[in-house]
This record gives C-alpha cells, structure tokens and sequence, in this order.
C-alpha cells in the first residue's frame, strides 16, 4: 500500500498520528473539487456549496453513527474545541472538568475559557499503568456540584490511550453534566458510533486516521445544544434579516448548526466535500484488516523495546488502537526525536508526561515490517 502515498520512500514514516497523511486517490479527488470551483466560483461558492456540503456530512455521519444535520465542518478538532469553549454558559465558581492526558492546546483553550468566566478549570491525575475502570472511577468520583462540563479526549495524544468516553457520558448525564468529547484521533482508527457514546459535544478530524485532506475536521453536537453554539466568525447566519431573502436562505442552509458555522466569508470548502473520497478509499482497502495489521506492527514494536529496557508498557494491548506510547528510559525527549530523524531517517515523535519519556509510534496502511525494523534497529534506541 506504500506506492497509494506520497510519502518519501526513504523515510520510515511512524508518525501518522500528528497530521495523517493523504492517500493520491483522495489528492487527485481534492484537486477535481478545486478545479470545478475555479470552473466559477460564484456558482459553486454561491449555488452549490451548501447542497455539496450537505451530501459530504452525510456520508460522514453515516460512518460515524451520527444524522449529517448534527454535524458541521471545521478545520480541525482544535477549533471544535474552541466553539464549544468560547460558548458554553459557565459563571463565577462554576468548574470544568478534565484530566491531566489531554491536549495542550485544548487545555489552554478551556483554561482562557474559564478564567473569562470566573470559572475553574480542573484536571483530575489519572495514574499509570492506565486501567479503563480505575480512571471512570476518579473521574466521576470528582464531579462536584459545580461541575458544568467534563471536556476529555477520546484517544489521548501524548500517551495515546482510548478511554472509556461512552462510560463517561452515561455517568455525567445521570449527574446533569454535559461532555465534550476531543475525537482529533479517533475517526479512521477505532470504529465509531456517536449516537451511542451520548456525547453533548464530539470532535474529530477527517485528516488524521481518515486520510481525508489536511482542513478537514468536524463538530457534532446533540440537537439540544445546537443553538446555544456560535460560530468562531460572526457571518451572514447571524444576519437579522436574512429570513426575509430566499435565496439567502437557501445559501446558508435550515439546521441551525449550519447555518451559524458553515459560511464565515471566502475559504476552501474542498478538503471537507473530500471526506466522502477518504472514506471510500478506506473501503475500497479492506480498512479494518488494515487497522488489525497496524496495531500488530505497533505491537512488534512495543513489545521489543519494552523488553530491551526493561519498561512495563502503560496499558493493555486493548487500550490502544494504531498508536501507542512506548516508553524508554528518560531523557530529552526532543533530542532522541532528532537523533531518530538525523541519523535514522525515523519520522516519530518522542513525548514526555508524569516524568516519563515516550515514543510515540503510528502504524497506517503503507508502514512496513521494514519501517518497523529500522526503528528497532536505531542507534538511538539501542
């Protein structure tokens, strides 16, 4: 499956997990969108796009077990993320909940949030060796009162581990707490169902592990929450007038969710009318066979290098899915990512938390035995 990418045939590649990487089939189907926009752009900005877009959040969410009216295209997760942080109601003493595995950027975002707010944003210490029933347990044994929102990821980025997102929807509802779900990894590597993991919000990026255009990313909100989101950009779907022009309406869209985020000004929509070409790239191939193999190679590597440094892994083999954080001994971990790429011709991150020093190895469709070996084999590892 190799020759189906672009990727430099000189380079090991382990390192889908931070921006995917794009099959030719779906570049060369990107490259048709933007040339029938170029075509002219006003009919297709202006009479197509909506139709275009509608059809293409359908056969998303018809893979992802979601209605195409409850979702919206974003650029990535993290801007998902962002709309629901900047419009969720918190006041004064109000806390957001969270844990200490969660994403940067995601974590500054509901920090900023709740300081604007008055509010509190907490992280609960989920302890390694991860155990699924162990971190339910202190997460939801930390719900206080004044819990508004639990924000958690759905696959961790630095630690790469699935957590029990469904458990802990089902426990936040019964308390009347809401859940924001960060999917950015999920989509494309585990199977997905978001009607029956009960998220209030779920995010998840196309351009990862559904090897769909990098831009291409989505929101998914309950219809219940829908409106009390707003759009990043105010555009002409805050406009008060707009009820009284047809053919503005048409533009926009009905759902409400659409019609506040999907039009902010002049951008290209290709990478998300795309998603439906990713997805029938990952049929055409067999993906779940191709996810099995992956997590074996990940395996193979996981197990030896556990073994050479004699390091328990952090999880079980079924806590994790094309992605697992491999622990070596400590150390500066972006040196040993340079050594790896310098010397190795290695492109995988090294990660650190709670101490710990990690390499965090992605296997996708075109990842090799070979690719596998040479990691093995790395002086830097050695």
């Amino acid at each position: 499956m190799r020759e189906l990418f672009l990727l430099d045939p000189d380079l090991a590649f382990l390192n889908h997990g931070s921006f995917g990487a794009c099959p030719r089939a779906v570049l060369d189907a990107l490259a048709h969108w933007q040339r029938e926009q170029e075509r002219n752009p006003v009919e297709f900005l202006g009479r197509r796009a909506m139709g275009l877009l509608a059809n293409a959040r359908s056969a998303l969410g018809a893979a992802i077990g979601a209605r195409g009216d409850d979702l919206v295209f974003m650029p990535n997760s993290t801007t998902g993320v962002n709309v629901v942080a900047q419009s969720f109601p918190l006041q004064a003493g109000d806390e957001v909940l969270s844990t200490d595995l969660e994403y940067g950027a995601c974590d500054a975002a509901w920090r900023r949030a709740c300081e604007r707010q008055g509010a509190q944003y907490r992280r609960v210490e989920i302890p390694l060796p991860f155990r699924p029933a162990q971190m339910l347990e202190r997460l939801v044994a930390a719900i206080t009162p004044r819990t508004r929102l639990i924000f958690l990821s759905h696959i961790t980025s630095t630690t790469a581990l699935t957590l029990p997102v469904a458990s802990v929807c089902a426990a936040a509802r019964e308390r009347g707490v809401a859940v924001l779900v960060d999917g950015a990894h999920a989509p494309g590597q585990i199977p997905l169902d978001l009607a029956a993991i009960g998220a209030d919000f779920y995010v998840g990026n196309c351009h990862k592990w559904q090897c769909a255009p990098k831009g291409s990313a989505f929101l998914h909100a309950r219809p219940d929450r829908q409106a009390g989101l707003h759009a990043p950009v105010i555009s002409w779907g805050y406009a008060a007038d707009v009820g009284c022009d047809a053919a503005l309406d048409a533009w926009l869209g009905q759902a409400p969710l659409e019609r506040r985020m999907q039009w902010q000004g002049t951008r290209d929509i290709t990478p998300w009318l795309t998603v439906p070409d990713a997805l029938d790239f990952q049929q055409a191939h067999g993906w779940p066979a191709v996810r099995a193999r992956s997590h074996a190679l990940v395996a193979q590597a996981l197990d030896a290098l556990t073994r050479r440094h004699r390091l328990a892994p952090i999880a079980a083999d079924g806590d994790w899915a094309q992605m697992a954080a491999i622990p070596v001994p400590p150390q500066d971990a972006g040196r040993l990512q340079r050594r790896l790429f310098d010397e190795s011709r290695i492109e995988v991150p090294v990660t650190s938390h709670a101490g710990r020093t990690f390499v965090r190895v992605s296997a996708q469709g075109y990842t090799t035995e070979a690719d596998i070996d040479r990691l093995l084999n790395a002086p830097a590892l050695r």
